[in-house]
C-alpha cells in the first residue's frame, strides 16, 4: 500500500472531520449555547483521529498470518464515551432542563467524525446536512407548530381586595390557560390577612403568559406574583 497515499488521505479525513464540527459547533455557538464551537470540532475531531488508528492499525501493527481487524470496537467506544460528555452539558434548573438538544448535538458530531475517519464521504455530507436541517429548520418548525406550555404560578394578594378564587380562575380561562395542581395559603392576622395560591398553569397560546403579567401588574389588589416556565 502506498505509504504516502495513505498519509493523504489521513490528512483528508481529519480536515473533513473539521469542517463537519466546525458546522455544526457553529449553529450551536451561534444560539448561545456553552457546548458551541470548538467543542463539537474537537469531539468531531477525536472520534476521527480514533478510527483512523484502527482503519490504518496496518501501519503500526504487525498483524501475522490471516488476522483480521476489527474497526467497530473502536466506533462503540466512542459512542459509549460520548455519552458521559453529552450528559455533562445537560442540566436541571428547578423543574427546567436545558441541554438534551446540545448533548444529542454532540452525539450525533461524534458520529459524523467515525464516518470521516473511516472514509465515508457521501454518509458524512448527508448526515452534515441534516442535521444541520434539524437544528435550524425543525427549529423553526417548533416556533410554528402550537405546542403546550407549562408554567409554575405563584400569586398572592390582599383578601379583602377585589379578587377571589373564583374570579382568578375565570381570568385565568378568558386568557387561555388551565389550571391543575391549585393550592391554597392564608398569611397575616386581622385585616393584613392575605392569600396566596400555587398552581400549574397549561396553555397553547405563546401570548397567554405576558398577557396573564400585563393583567395582574394592573390588579391593585395583587401584592406579588411569580409566572416561570415549568414542565408537564
Amino acid at each position: 500500500m502506498d505509504l504516502r497515499h495513505d498519509d493523504f488521505a489521513m490528512i483528508g479525513r481529519l480536515l473533513a472531520a473539521l469542517a463537519a464540527g466546525a458546522l455544526i459547533g457553529y449553529e450551536r455557538s451561534f444560539h448561545g449555547r456553552p457546548a458551541g464551537l470548538r467543542t463539537h470540532v474537537l469531539v468531531c475531531l477525536a472520534s476521527a483521529l480514533l478510527m483512523l488508528v484502527t482503519v490504518y492499525e496496518d501501519h503500526w501493527v504487525r498483524t501475522p498470518g490471516e488476522s483480521r481487524l476489527d474497526p467497530t470496537r473502536m466506533a462503540q467506544g466512542i459512542m459509549t464515551g460520548i455519552g458521559f460528555l453529552g450528559a455533562g452539558v445537560i442540566v436541571k434548573e428547578g423543574l427546567n432542563v436545558r441541554g438534551l438538544t446540545t448533548a444529542a448535538s454532540i452525539w450525533i458530531t461524534a458520529g459524523i467524525g467515525v464516518l470521516a475517519g473511516v472514509g465515508l464521504w457521501l454518509p458524512l455530507v448527508v448526515s452534515v446536512l441534516l442535521t444541520l436541517a434539524v437544528l435550524s429548520v425543525f427549529r423553526w418548525i417548533e416556533n410554528k407548530v402550537p405546542t403546550q406550555a407549562y408554567y409554575f404560578f405563584d400569586v398572592q394578594y390582599a383578601r379583602e381586595g377585589n379578587l377571589s378564587e373564583e374570579a382568578l380562575l375565570v381570568a385565568l380561562r378568558k386568557l387561555g390557560f388551565s389550571a391543575q395542581n391549585f393550592s391554597y395559603r392564608l398569611d397575616g392576622t386581622g385585616d393584613q390577612r392575605l392569600l396566596r395560591h400555587r398552581m400549574t398553569l397549561q396553555t397553547t397560546d405563546r401570548g397567554a403568559a405576558a398577557r396573564l403579567a400585563r393583567w395582574l401588574e394592573e390588579n391593585q389588589t395583587v401584592l406579588e406574583f411569580r409566572l416561570s416556565p415549568t414542565g408537564d
